[in-house]
């Protein structure tokens, strides 16, 4: 009897641990992403996103959270990308052009107080709505992937983790060719919770 109970006291005690290192949690919240160059409009357009995170602490202040997430936006292309690509393009009804992208972000983040913390990592995005040319819907202009730099903040109240970060993408997107550098820049904004 007396083993059996140091095993559970023991299973409570590693269970207990356990939950103090690593917390998962779904997360989403709203993007607004442009694409820089001149075959876009200069503006950032309302996209959302939804997935999870693994908090994964690293003593009292430092933690990494990876991260899963579904990314949707669009952006609407200007009057250049026509006369750029125009023996691409057989339509002009092409005017906003959704993106998708299944987003992994790794962040490494430092709790400066109780309820916040500092974040910066990385981020590598996969984009899903890939079509099977370029004259269908002129999506196929876009690489299978974006690597990022990201920079934020993440404000922990109890249970809820609401975040606010800036991505600054690294590579051109632009698959057809170098005549107009296509980069992302997305602001996030969003709320999640821990379990």
């Amino acid at each position: 009897m007396k083993r059996i109970s140091i095993v559970v006291l023991l299973a409570f005690a590693v269970n207990f641990s356990f939950a103090q290192f690593i917390k998962i949690g779904p997360k989403g919240g709203a993007n607004l992403t442009k694409v820089t160059g001149q075959s876009f409009k200069d503006e950032f357009n309302l996209g959302y996103y939804a997935g999870g995170f693994v908090e994964l602490n690293l003593g009292k202040k430092w933690y990494i959270q990876p991260e899963v997430l579904f990314n949707e936006t669009s952006v609407r292309r200007t009057n250049d990308f026509a006369s750029l690509y125009n023996n691409l393009l057989k339509t002009d009804s092409l005017k906003n052009i959704k993106l998708q992208y299944l987003s992994v972000p790794l962040m490494l983040g430092y709790k400066i107080a109780n309820v916040l913390s500092l974040e910066a990592g990385a981020q590598y995005g996969v984009k899903m709505n890939k079509q099977e040319t370029l004259l269908q819907n002129g999506k196929e202009a876009f690489k299978n992937g974006d690597f990022s730099l990201l920079a934020g903040v993440q404000f922990r109240l109890s249970k809820f983790r609401v975040s606010a970060r800036y991505a600054v993408g690294l590579n051109s997107i632009n698959d057809i060719d170098n005549r107009d550098q296509w980069k992302s820049q997305t602001i996030q904004a969003g709320i999640g919770f821990v379990f």
